[in-house]
């Protein structure tokens, strides 16, 4: 049963076998990269029922992205297959400890979204358990109008139909062209029952960076019930209103830091529906998303619920 309601564009992505400009490169992995689908598959992975909505092209990238999802434990029955419009395409670059991404996704089937896509009996639990939380980040509504409005529509029906709002603004300035989307991310942060955001993020969109200013912000209107704010290797602090914890970075060894805010948000959602404890809910973030950067790719790092359990601990696995 769905707990957990994701909205957002997956695209195909390119990633080099080898570091270097793209000129040089000559074999590439085929993986998928969508920050909604990541959180998704990391919630799946934790025993968190998850649905994804989408839509994508009619073309073998887009079933190779239905099928990557979906073999991960996420429900994929209600994404639209568009027959008029492509899958979107994403090529990463890597070198000098850093990726660079390049995405050949404007007018992708993803980018035509519309409200008609929503099946309110999902929203409501029809036949089903009731869904607990919707999570959207500040990607989707800057890809297109239709997704700008799909998002929105997709919010009144969480307000309708008493789901949790979950908000994280991933901030993706490469997309946002000649246009400020700063108000609009801001204004949905205020609307949700959970901000899940980074520090840089937190910045851009209220002009603070100490995290008790912050808190005090996102709390201010009687919206937000539990925010966290994120830092990478610095770790993160997590508040539900009442206080306010400082969570230290969890161990790991970095191999490719991408995926892990995804990573952070799968474990403090299923923290916050599996136990209610901020302190649990922050941990449980700060493991995965930790964990997560130990691997190439966005999601293949993600923890089971057991493998989580040993990181929380402090256990080590024995391989020989």
């Amino acid at each position: 049963m769905p707990q957990v309601i994701t909205i957002g564009e997956t695209m195909a992505a390119f990633t080099p076998c080898e570091s270097g400009p793209l000129r040089y490169i000559r074999d590439y992995r085929l993986r998928i990269a969508g920050a909604e689908s990541n959180t998704a598959i990391g919630l799946a992975k934790l025993g968190v029922g998850a649905v994804w909505l989408s839509r994508l092209g009619e073309d073998e990238f887009g079933h190779f992205v239905c099928n990557q999802i979906r073999a991960e434990g996420v429900d994929c029955s209600r994404v639209v297959f568009d027959k008029a419009h492509r899958t979107g395409l994403m090529v990463k670059e890597t070198g000098a400890g850093e990726t660079r991404v390049y995405y050949y996704r404007e007018n992708s089937a993803a980018s035509f979204m519309r409200p008609q896509d929503l099946d309110e009996g999902l929203f409501a639990g029809v036949g089903t358990e009731k869904p607990q939380i919707l999570h959207l980040t500040g990607i989707t509504p800057v890809l297109s109008e239709s997704c700008r409005q799909t998002l929105l529509a997709a919010v009144t029906l969480a307000k309708q139909h008493g789901l949790l709002l979950s908000f994280d603004p991933n901030i993706r300035k490469k997309l946002w062209r000649d246009t400020d989307y700063s108000p609009l991310l801001r204004e949905l942060a205020l609307q949700s029952e959970i901000v899940l955001l980074g520090l840089d993020e937190a910045e851009a969109l209220f002009g603070l960076r100490k995290p008790d200013a912050i808190f005090a912000r996102l709390f201010a209107g009687g919206c937000a019930r539990y925010a966290a704010i994120k830092n990478g290797a610095e770790g993160a602090w997590a508040a539900d209103g009442g206080h306010c914890l400082r969570l230290p970075p969890h161990p790991c060894r970095c191999v490719e830091p991408i995926g892990a805010g995804d990573g952070f948000n799968a474990g403090f959602l299923a923290g916050i529906l599996q136990t209610g404890s901020i302190e649990a809910a922050g941990r449980m973030g700060c493991a995965c998303g930790a964990l997560a950067t130990q691997t190439p790719g966005d999601i293949e790092g993600y923890p089971d619920a057991a493998r989580l359990h040993e990181a929380l601990a402090g256990a080590g696995t024995v391989y020989r």
